[in-house]
């Protein structure tokens, strides 16, 4: 399994650290600041998903007036890995 973190941009939440084992099956998503329980239940809907179907239902979420959002940067993160 191996450990990511990503600093985001434009959002709340400052930092996602991510465990992705070999199959790019997602373990564990942590974010750092941002809207905790919103943050929370992100992180536990995607544990067990693909990385591939993650940034498939996640890219392209804006939040509010801001041309980004916590969902669409961790899509951004998984798209690096």
């Amino acid at each position: 399994m191996a450990k990511y973190t990503y600093y985001t941009q434009g959002t709340c939440s400052s930092q996602i650290d991510l465990d992705v084992d070999g199959r790019g099956i997602i373990q564990n998503v942590a974010f750092t600041g941002g809207c905790n329980g919103n943050l929370q239940g992100i992180s536990r809907l995607v544990k067990g998903m693909s990385k591939d179907e993650a940034i498939s239902k996640l890219q392209g979420i804006k939040c509010g007036y801001k041309p980004t959002s916590c969902p669409d940067q961790l899509a951004q993160a998984l798209k690096q890995i």
